[in-house]
């Protein structure tokens, strides 16, 4: 017959049922006291941790986002800056450009100035010229004029007067 009360073991050992009774209760305390006293507390802890960890991720994503919106506008400013700088630089070629046209242009302009200026010189100093072979040439008619008349002269004498003038005439001119 079996006693419930005790079991025995081969071992050499024997079990109370009441007394697995008690241990069990008192276990089952224990657990209810290690739930709402340490169990509790410990996962509010645990629960406190997670919050806090995914609080410093979504911060370090919007920090990463920041970072990636910034260095997207200082490379967008850069790209601006250089297309400025472009346009700047291109803006300088042509005003460099319309600067040598300008000087170009002065300087034709003053050398057709020197060159009409020169012309018109040049065309006073051949009106002085023939001005001063007309008196010459005058001046010989009136010689020879009165040549002739202080002497008269024959046919031969004429034709010598008249080639020594014009000899005279061809002289000047050079």
């Amino acid at each position: 017959m079996l006693d419930t009360s005790v079991l025995v073991l081969n071992a050499g050992f024997s079990l109370n049922g009441g007394d697995i009774a008690v241990s069990l209760i008192t276990f089952i305390i224990l657990l209810a006291l290690l739930k709402k006293f340490a169990w509790g507390p410990l996962m509010g802890i645990m629960k406190e941790r997670e919050d806090h960890i995914a609080n410093e991720i979504d911060t370090a994503e919007k920090n990463r986002q920041e970072a990636e919106r910034l260095a997207k506008e200082a490379q967008d400013s850069i790209k601006n800056t250089r297309q400025e700088a472009q346009a700047i630089i291109e803006e300088a070629k042509q005003t460099a450009k319309e600067q040598e046209q300008s000087i170009v242009t002065a300087a034709r302009t003053e050398a057709d100035c020197i060159k009409e200026s020169a012309r018109q010189e040049i065309e006073q100093e051949k009106e002085k010229a023939i001005t001063a072979l007309q008196d010459q040439v005058a001046s010989l008619s009136v010689r020879i004029a009165s040549k002739v008349i202080e002497k008269e002269l024959s046919e031969q004498d004429q034709e010598k007067l008249i080639n020594e003038y014009l000899k005279e005439v061809g002289d000047s001119d050079e």
